[in-house]
């Protein structure tokens, strides 16, 4: 109880701290790496993949695995972009198709609830257009230290949605049955098949109320300071630099090009265009066999 009561407290100061330590006009800038790790072992069609070949892929597809990006924040708004940077070689192939499904600018506005997506999506540009819609947040008690800055623990059930390639992973022997027993020969060899999204994925977020806005990376906000590092999945988010008033303050402009579109548009525009892919697939296989 008595320690409880201590985590509260220091809860409460460092957010004092926090509060009279922003003006009306202040600008932060916090800087994030991103990794995902796909188990790709999973997805070698039944062969046996050599600890060199897998060392190969995973090279090939760090581009996209592993990213950098700037959110740039004030008390209401805040901008989500990737950082520039040199594409490696040997990114294309699995690598290019599945940056199709990487997102570009993300804007997001807490007091009105707004949120704009700048995506592309096989060579065409869509700009999302969508409330901000927040998680149900569990508070916990646990801390630890992110830099110079006491972070608090929080969970929450996040949905997935759209095809969403950074929780893909191979379907569950039981479900990867019944989906083989329902369809027909051609569809066997489909190596859809044998990967599945869930529906929802685990989150955990870890915020500092030292700076007390309710903004953080990507699709995650609603808690009472920044989010330094969220675990979410196979993707982790981590916080590596704060630069709090730079001397020089960027625009946080929305996001304007590309064909309007909800997120559950251009849910039924990914999906659609799937499977398409997946019956095209289906189609020379059968081709080959005839």
């Amino acid at each position: 109880m008595k320690q409880s009561l201590l985590k509260t407290f220091v809860l409460a100061v460092v957010a004092c701290i926090g509060t009279f330590s922003f003006g009306q006009d202040f600008q932060g800038k916090a800087y994030y790496k991103t990794k995902t790790t796909i188990d790709m072992s999973q997805f070698g069609g039944g062969r046996q993949i050599s600890p060199d070949q897998m060392k190969r892929m995973q090279e090939r597809m760090k581009s996209f695995l592993e990213k950098e990006y700037v959110l740039t924040f004030n008390k209401e708004e805040s901008i989500y972009k990737e950082e520039e940077r040199l594409e490696a070689q040997g990114s294309g192939g699995w690598g290019g198709f599945a940056s199709s499904f990487t997102g570009g600018p993300k804007y997001k506005n807490v007091k009105d609830k707004e949120l704009i997506q700048d995506q592309e999506f096989f060579g065409k540009q869509f700009l999302i257009k969508d409330q901000l819609k927040n998680l149900e947040w569990k508070m916990g008690s646990e801390t630890k230290q992110i830099g110079n800055y006491t972070v608090f623990k929080a969970t929450a059930t996040k949905p997935v949605t759209g095809f969403d390639w950074r929780s893909m992973r191979r379907r569950q022997p039981e479900n990867n049955k019944k989906e083989k027993d329902s369809t027909k020969s051609t569809d066997a060899d489909d190596p859809m098949n044998e990967v599945e999204i869930p529906k929802t994925i685990e989150v955990v977020a870890w915020y500092t109320p030292q700076i007390p806005i309710n903004q953080g990376p990507d699709d995650y906000w609603g808690l009472p300071g920044l989010i330094l590092e969220v675990n979410a999945d196979r993707t982790t988010i981590l916080c590596t630099k704060i630069v709090m008033n730079p001397k020089e303050k960027d625009n946080i402009k929305k996001p304007e090009k590309g064909e309007v579109v909800t997120q559950q548009e251009y849910t039924d525009i990914t999906t659609k265009k799937m499977q398409e892919m997946r019956d095209n697939w289906r189609g020379r296989r059968g081709g080959r066999r005839n």
